[in-house]
This record gives C-alpha cells, sequence and structure tokens, in this order.
C-alpha cells in the first residue's frame, strides 16, 4: 500500500512537472524537448532527487512514446508520397546521409567507441526533429514558402530511411551474426516493402476496416492494432517503432485524420515521457567531459545540415535566399536522435554515449530554430561585406533581424 501511494505521487509529481515545463516552453516559444532532458537529469540517477517507485512504469511509457511518435509520423504520409519522393528526391537523401553521418560516425571513432557505436552516433546527427521543424516552419509563416516542398522532401526520406536503420541498429546492438544481421534486415526491407505495397493498393480497403464514426471504438482498435504490430516486429529483431510507422502509413483518409486526432494528446504525453526516461538513465556528472566533443559535432553537423538544404534547394531551381533558409531549417535534431541513442543506451555499449547525445540535443534542439531564422540574413549580410557593395533597399530589409539581433546581445 505504501509503495503504490509512493509510485501515484512520483508519477503524479512527473506528470505535472512536464505539464508545468510544456506551458513555459510555450510561452518561450521555443520547443519543450529539452526542458524535458533536463528534467530527467534532475530526477535520475545522480540527480538532485532520483525516482525510484516509479521508474519502470516510465520505462513503459518512454517504450509507447516512442510507438505513438513513429505512428504518428507514418499518419502524415500515405503511401503514394513516399514512393514518389523516393523516386524524384533520393539524390537529396544520399547527400544528406553523406553529409551528416559520416561525421557522426567518424567523431566516435576517433573517440575510440568502436564500429557499433559509430553508426549509432551517425544516426544521431543524421535525422532532423520533424517536430522541431514543422513547428518552427509554422511559427515563421513560411509554410508556403517556394524551399518548403524540399525540406519535407528530405525529411520524408529521413523518415523513411529510419525503417532499414533502425532494423540494423537493433540487430548491431544485439550482437547478432552478419548472417542474423542479414536476414533481419532482409525481413525489415520485405515486411516494409510489402506494407508499402498493400497500402498503395489496398489502403482504402484497410482504412474502411479500421474506420468507426465512434471516437472510442476507432482509438481502441487503432491503438491496439499498433501496439500488436509493434510487438510483432520487435520480436522480429525489426524494431517496435518501426511496425508503428508502417501502421501509420497504411492508414490514410478520414481515418488517418481522426486517429490523428484523438491519439495527439496519448502521443504528446508519451513522448515526454520518453525524453524523461532517457534523462533518467543519463547521470548529469557524465555531461561535463563529453560537453567539448559535443559542441564540435553540434558546429560541425550544423553546417553540414545547411549545405544540405541549400544543396536540395538548388537542385530544385529556388533561389539563392530560399535555398539558405532552406539550410538553417533542417539543422534542429531531436526526438529521434534520442530514439536512436536511447536503443544504444539500454544496450549498455558505451556509456558515454548516451550524455553526449543529450548534451548534442539540447545543444540543436535551441540553435535550431534560430538557424532557421537567421540563417538567410546572415549569408546575406556576408555576402555584402564580400562583395563590397552597399545593401538594396530588400537586402537591407532582410539583414535588419540580424542587426536587431545583434545589438540586443
Amino acid at each position: 500500500m505504501h509503495s503504490s501511494a509512493i509510485f501515484l505521487i512520483e508519477f503524479g509529481a512527473i506528470i505535472l512537472g512536464l505539464g508545468l515545463l510544456g506551458r513555459l516552453a510555450g510561452r518561450l516559444q521555443f520547443s519543450p524537448i529539452p526542458l524535458y532532458l533536463l528534467a530527467g537529469l534532475a530526477f535520475g540517477t545522480g540527480g538532485l532527487l532520483p525516482l525510484g517507485a516509479s521508474e519502470e512504469f516510465v520505462a513503459i511509457g518512454a517504450e509507447i512514446g516512442v510507438i505513438l511518435l513513429l505512428l504518428m509520423l507514418g499518419l502524415e504520409y500515405t503511401a503514394s508520397d513516399l514512393v514518389s519522393n523516393l523516386k524524384t528526391q533520393y539524390p537529396a537523401g544520399l547527400v544528406d546521409f553523406a553529409l551528416n553521418a559520416v561525421p557522426g560516425a567518424l567523431a566516435a571513432l576517433l573517440m575510440g567507441w568502436g564500429p557499433v557505436a559509430a553508426v549509432v552516433l551517425a544516426g544521431v546527427t543524421w535525422i532532423s526533429s520533424s517536430g522541431v521543424i514543422a513547428k518552427v516552419m509554422g511559427d515563421l509563416g513560411r509554410l508556403g514558402n517556394r524551399e518548403t516542398p524540399v525540406i519535407l522532401s528530405v525529411l520524408v526520406l529521413e523518415d523513411l530511411a529510419m525503417a532499414v536503420f533502425l532494423p540494423i541498429v537493433t540487430a548491431l546492438l544485439a550482437g547478432v551474426s552478419l548472417a542474423a544481421g542479414s536476414a533481419t534486415l532482409a525481413i525489415a526491407l520485405a515486411v516494409a516493402g510489402a506494407v508499402l505495397f498493400v497500402a498503395v493498393r489496398y489502403g482504402r480497403l484497410i482504412s474502411r476496416f479500421v474506420s468507426s464514426d465512434d471516437p472510442e471504438k476507432l482509438l481502441l482498435v487503432v491503438l491496439g492494432l499498433t501496439l500488436l504490430v509493434a510487438g510483432i516486429a520487435q520480436q522480429l529483431q525489426v524494431s517496435a517503432a518501426v511496425g508503428a510507422f508502417l501502421v501509420g502509413i497504411a492508414l490514410s483518409g478520414e481515418v488517418a485524420e481522426g486517429t490523428h486526432t484523438l491519439l495527439s494528446p496519448l502521443r504528446d504525453l508519451f513522448a515526454a515521457v520518453f525524453f524523461v526516461f532517457f534523462g533518467l538513465h543519463t547521470d548529469p556528472a557524465s555531461i561535463p567531459p563529453v560537453i567539448l566533443p559535443a559542441l564540435a559535432l553540434a558546429v560541425v553537423t550544423a553546417l553540414t545540415k545547411i549545405a544540405t538544404g541549400y544543396w536540395a534547394a538548388r537542385r530544385a531551381g529556388v533561389g539563392v535566399k530560399g535555398r539558405w533558409r532552406a539550410g538553417g531549417t533542417l539543422v534542429a535534431r531531436g526526438e529521434f536522435s534520442i530514439v536512436i541513442a536511447g536503443l544504444a543506451v539500454s544496450a549498455g555499449i558505451e556509456p558515454e554515449l548516451g550524455p553526449l547525445a543529450t548534451a548534442y540535443v539540447l545543444v540543436l534542439v535551441v540553435v535550431g530554430p534560430l538557424t532557421a531564422r537567421y540563417t538567410e540574413p546572415i549569408a546575406a549580410w556576408i555576402g555584402r561585406r564580400r562583395s563590397g557593395g552597399g545593401p538594396s533597399a530588400g537586402q537591407a530589409a532582410a539583414a535588419k533581424p540580424v542587426r536587431d539581433a545583434v545589438g540586443r546581445v
């Protein structure tokens, strides 16, 4: 009885604290992810007030949070959208991988972490935060800009790549043989291909089967189906998150819209629990030794993301200003970097990987909205300085936010 009371007190305090932190982030107009991570650091191992009774429940909630994150991501796309993006924008995806995954892998190898940790850190530095970027574009009023489809295409390719990357990471962390790992990857590719095929051909039938006018029944069927598929995927060593992502892709039309509306609050709740859980397993004392590598990696991969967006936008025929805006918008890392790092932390492959990933995401989730806003004006200002010419009226207006920001500093 006493332990259940302690559990309710601890878990209630966590949820209340997350709500207050989310409200604070909303007031300050930035992503709540860094605040959730800091809360986990404060109440985890080595923190101010370590939790005990509720940690197991928080772990289950964190796993559900990852599943719901990927389900909701899958709901954002139709199978035809994914196939179309894959056919037309794959060069941008390859450039994105080369410029942003390779620095993470090289950094891990330089620190002597080994090939498995190198693959994990490559994923951490590769994938941008779809949630943070979508919010930033909305806040800046850029959803109708010409560079926006380019940004979304890069994000779609990254999300689709997760369906292949996560099973690879899962197999490597499990320490399976090359043959078993190849079999796992083959299963993942076969399942992903089969789901895309079925979704394109029979998506309406699947949605009709799941559909219900009663929100309660729709919620129970979709949530139950997602958890069932995620569990089967986990059993096949494909990754529960990938299974949830594929369920989201298979649903379309009104069912997808209704599911999105019903599950958004649950997704936000359990995703917040997931970030707290990741912080709980990171000792704050382990962050200072890796802060310099994390900062260096953040600077390098912020620049490479800007280069990725610039190249992709130029390939699509977007003007120079739009190219810089596309690059600056893609800088933010967040939820999926933590998902990938969380797999490695749970497997215990490298003690410093979790702290470095935490510091890295904390930096870029804060810097990302700033680069989205100021990369283009700064690039215009540097261009004028190099040319030595005076600014036109349009250029002066574009550079005004930079001068204002510098003046405030």
